[in-house]
């Protein structure tokens, strides 16, 4: 049980460091656009995952309330991590964001402290939204639901699947944008 959540605790956060490492040093980029596409990343990879390991389940099970697949506790576990880690991602896309914008005297870059405030009344659903998925889907799909549905489970992660296409989306915005300043093109 724990060797699962270790894993995932070790692969988001590593994957996006390593990814952001790479866009730095290979491609050249700055640290915030590094981060921000890094995060995205990060993300696609978790949705594709559980998008696959809900097809997985759903397609395995034929009693939609007693049929039981492995994969199903097994990603719960692994992936309930990448909700905490995620929250720290979308954190630090907004503060190089901040920084980015030439809002460099504002009390919000130079204190962490007023960031996290202002990041926090920017996007609290979805702060609420991956606090919720630890606090209260974690325990209902791991411990509350007796090991039964595992069908509906899967098809809980099968919500993902859009993320990918979300993400990829934000990232061709931002390589528009930044190509659009580098070459004079602002109107």
């Amino acid at each position: 049980m724990f060797a699962l959540m270790a894993a995932g605790s070790v692969f988001f956060p590593g994957l996006f460091l390593l990814s952001k490492h790479s866009l730095k040093h290979m491609m050249g980029w700055m640290e915030g656009d590094a981060a921000t596409v890094s995060a995205r990343l990060v993300s696609s990879v978790q949705a594709v995952m559980a998008s696959s390991a809900g097809c997985i389940i759903a397609s395995s099970c034929s009693d939609v309330i007693e049929d039981k697949h492995w994969l199903t506790d097994a990603y719960i576990l692994f992936a309930t991590p990448y909700f905490a880690y995620d929250i720290y991602a979308m954190f630090l896309c907004y503060w190089h964001k901040l920084r980015v914008k030439g809002h460099e005297d504002d009390a919000a870059v130079r204190s962490q402290g007023a960031a996290v405030a202002g990041y926090l009344r920017r996007e609290p659903l979805m702060v609420l939204h991956h606090v919720f998925m630890v606090a209260f889907c974690f325990p209902a799909s791991l411990l509350w639901r007796q090991g039964k549905g595992d069908y509906f489970q899967g098809l809980l992660f099968l919500a993902e699947l859009s993320t990918p296409f979300v993400c990829l989306g934000k990232v061709l915005i931002q390589h528009s944008r930044r190509h659009t300043v580098q070459h004079g093109l602002c109107r």
